[in-house]
């Protein structure tokens, strides 16, 4: 077993995250992420919470007694468990997993940052597929397409057709654009949509997050977005781990039986308590679920 943990400060979240790397049959299972804290400020609400720490925000709610709708109170502490499975390894590049809602970015191997995404609404999906990112531009124009003209013209809006640089361009101040024809990594001016389908297909990065990834990330850099609800690991000590998201773009027919062939698939649906399989897939919280019987 390699055990890497790494230390990530960011006020007013003082995260943990550790990188584990087990062994199970056929390949190593890689995980990030793990209990945590984050301390309540000015402004907060529980979706913004939800898009700074990329945990759904009813689970916030229920982990922490929170009523929602209620007013949070500044300098709470509140719980978090941001523990994940990593959906796919590579050697070098950006991996998305949508229904996941996180960027995974890998540099020689290694996992060296993991946050929070917006993505298309139903309506507006973010495709799968493998990409490039093929140019970087800082303080972009937003060419606004077609499409969203319409949009805008169908609400009675102002149909606008450029967007200049500045604090109204939803670009923001970095754009990082990919061989996928209008599919952008871009920084988003509304944060709480971070951790939400509420694009037009583009994928919204947090400001904090993008200001460290644009100058990281070369020109040529690969890329995948994924669809994958369902993770299935298996631990060192054989402890097999379960999350299930929300399979937002309808492309499973029923969660219930995906779920059990890939169990069976892996070698492992009979260590399983399967009351706490139906659960987790009943849920769908996102959380990493010990399902080992």
């Amino acid at each position: 077993m390699v055990l890497m943990t790494l230390f990530y400060r960011a006020a007013p979240l003082s995260l943990v995250i550790l990188f584990l790397l087990a062994p199970s049959p056929g390949h190593a299972d890689l995980f990030t992420g793990g209990e945590t804290t984050y301390t309540i400020t000015k402004g907060d609400s529980l979706i913004l919470i939800a898009a700074k720490v990329g945990v759904d925000w009813q689970v916030l709610a229920r982990e922490n007694n929170i009523e929602p709708g209620s007013i949070l109170k500044i300098g709470r502490v509140v719980k978090v468990n941001t523990r994940r499975i990593v959906p796919k390894v590579v050697e070098n590049g950006i991996i998305i997993n949508i229904p996941d809602r996180m960027l995974y970015y890998f540099i020689e191997g290694k996992l060296t940052d993991t946050f929070p995404i917006g993505l298309g609404m139903l309506d507006w999906e973010t495709p799968t597929g493998k990409f490039t990112i093929n140019m970087k531009e800082q303080n972009p124009t937003w060419r606004v397409p077609r499409s969203i003209q319409a949009e805008m013209a169908a609400k009675g809006e102002s149909v606008k057709t450029l967007v200049p640089p500045g604090p109204d361009n939803p670009l923001g101040r970095f754009a990082l654009h990919t061989s996928i024809p209008g599919i952008l990594l871009h920084e988003t001016i509304w944060p709480a949509t971070a951790y939400q389908f509420r694009s037009h297909g583009c994928i919204r990065i947090p400001p904090e997050r993008m200001e460290k990834l644009y100058p990281i990330v070369p020109v040529g850099t690969k890329g995948e977005l994924i669809y994958e609800p369902i993770k299935i690991a298996v631990t060192a000590e054989n402890r097999v781990l379960l999350e299930v998201h929300r399979d937002i773009y309808r492309k499973i027919p029923s969660m219930d039986t995906e779920v059990r062939a890939r169990l069976q698939k892996r070698g492992v649906s009979s260590r399983v308590n399967w009351e706490t399989v139906e659960k987790a897939v009943r849920e769908k919280s996102g959380v990493v679920e010990d399902i080992t019987l």
